[in-house]
């Protein structure tokens, strides 16, 4: 008897879609959806889905950029503070050197890349885990944004950058508001699905993607096929940098002022989203969509325990059953994604 080659053997669409590893990711956004529309009327309302979709936005921004870098096999811990770094150099550029808001922006960026690139650069040529890397560049930053801020201001506050040159013009690119129905959907919606829609087809389309599942997969294995891992690694950071940046300018535009303490913290929301929507810890595995879907749920239950008319602590606890049940879920979609290739 022939035994074809299992290479070739087809597969149906229940299996092919139980090893995705968004799967988790989308249910779990399905049961929150039914779970707090149960709840409240409001929250699936048309006003109710613009308001829980804001904050998934700017989340969702930085949560594709750290599933990328998870894929590859890395961590960001500084990325929550960059954001903050990257508005107070706009605002500060523009309301105290008079740049205009797009110039202090491009400024701002060129940070952001700087410190993308560094992080990446340290973590490759000393083998250091980034863990460690980045957590010392968080700490940095940290002490800089507070530093320089007091230094200018004698606060921990800069504002004012609604009266900088081209604010108005720049913020409804970035920050502003879109009538949909009667009612106002914000931008940065737009860019969170630009975002992820480009990091989806770099991933499964391009040779690009491909990289960033070997490196995380097995880096030494893909060294010895001519993968360039040093640059991958170091081009995810910065790739996670210029999401800061552009989530850090969203939020100076939307606000006009920026704290010093702003995006501390927001590091861990950006890794729970990512794992939430499929990635793992050891890298090699997981989707941009997965990590929006994720982002989709954290506003959900942001705004939905809010329009349910529970007490706001009661967040922090959905944040950790989460990631504790997507962790699980994703082990168990991992096993069965090998069991499968076997």
């Amino acid at each position: 008897m022939t035994v074809a080659d299992e290479r070739l053997a087809g597969t149906g669409v229940a299996r092919r879609l139980l090893i995705r590893p968004e799967l988790g990711a989308v249910v779990g956004a399905l049961v929150v959806f039914a779970f707090f529309a149960g709840q409240s009327e409001v929250f699936r309302s048309v006003e109710g889905v613009a308001n829980w979709l804001d904050p998934a936005s700017t989340l969702g921004i930085m949560a594709v950029a750290i599933a990328l870098l998870m894929i590859g096999g890395e961590f960001d811990l500084s990325a929550g503070v960059l954001t903050g770094t990257v508005g107070l150099v706009t605002v500060i550029l523009a309301t105290r050197y008079d740049l205009p808001v797009w110039g202090a922006m491009l400024a701002a960026l060129a940070v952001a890349l700087l410190v993308g690139f560094l992080n990446g650069l340290v973590v490759v040529r000393t083998g250091l885990p980034s863990f460690i890397v980045t957590l010392a560049t968080f700490l940095m930053l940290q002490g800089v944004n507070l530093g320089v801020t007091k230094a200018l201001t004698g606060t921990v506050q800069v504002g004012g950058l609604r009266r900088a040159e081209g604010y108005e013009e720049v913020r409804a690119v970035l920050a502003g508001t879109i009538p949909v129905g009667g009612t106002d959907f914000r931008v940065a919606i737009l860019w969170w699905l630009a975002v992820t829609a480009l990091a989806t087809w770099v991933l499964t389309r391009t040779r690009a993607g491909n990289w960033i599942f070997a490196v995380g997969g097995d880096e030494r294995a893909a060294r010895a096929v001519g993968v360039p891992a040093e640059r991958t690694k170091i081009a995810l950071f910065m790739t996670t940098a210029v999401a800061a940046w552009l989530v850090g300018s969203i939020m100076a535009l939307r606000f006009t002022s920026v704290q010093a303490g702003s995006g501390v913290g927001q590091e861990f929301v950006y890794i729970i989203a990512a794992v939430i929507g499929g990635c793992l810890l050891t890298g090699g595995y997981g989707s941009a969509i997965g990590a929006s879907v994720g982002a989709v749920i954290f506003g959900m239950a942001d705004k939905g325990i809010v329009f349910a008319g529970w007490d706001a602590d009661w967040f922090t606890f959905f944040l950790g059953a989460m990631l504790l049940l997507a962790t699980l879920a994703n082990r168990f979609v991992r096993r069965y994604a090998e069991e499968v290739k076997r």
